[in-house]
């Protein structure tokens, strides 16, 4: 027998496609993806701060040898789990998906904005640091993109315009 439905399959897809689109925006996959945002950052500012920047940089150009980058992706999926404050099986769920996703935009980011070579040119430790953070702040802009407000980071030396336009 043949199921008959009121809507097009069209219509059914475009809905549940906005529908997963308004749910990836929610506050819950936000604190989720911000905590997997900075487990990532700690453990990678942390093995800078070690002196390991040559390990973070084959890291984010994937091309670190394997055992190093289950090192680091246990590092941070312990992190994170900490950083959740869940419990069993439901804590390894999110973990597994989450992590994933974060990573993948980040080394989106790290590939079109070049960010790679700008670690490579800076040695010390506190420049790497900077632009890990710098790393960061793309990355979440990526993730939760602020649509329809306008709103942008502006440097610190801007010049701001002295009255509100009209």
């Amino acid at each position: 027998m043949k199921k008959i439905s009121l809507l097009p399959h069209f219509l059914r897809t475009a809905g549940h496609l906005t529908g997963l689109a308004a749910w990836q925006t929610g506050r819950l996959f936000q604190k989720a993806a911000r905590s997997a945002l900075d487990a990532v950052q700690e453990v990678l500012r942390a093995e800078v701060q070690k002196g390991n920047l040559q390990l973070v940089r084959d890291f984010l150009a994937d091309k670190a040898l394997p055992a190093a980058r289950a090192l680091l992706l246990e590092r941070m999926t312990a992190r994170l789990l900490v950083r959740l404050g869940l419990r069993g099986v439901l804590a390894s769920n999110v973990v597994g998906w989450i992590l994933p996703v974060v990573l993948e935009q980040l080394l989106k980011v790290v590939r079109k904005t070049g960010a790679l070579d700008r670690l490579r040119e800076h040695a010390t430790v506190q420049e790497a640091l900077l632009r890990l953070d710098e790393l960061k702040q793309a990355t979440w802009k990526r993730i939760a993109p602020d649509h329809g407000t306008g709103a942008e980071v502006l440097p610190d030396e801007t010049e701001l315009p002295r009255q509100l336009p009209a």
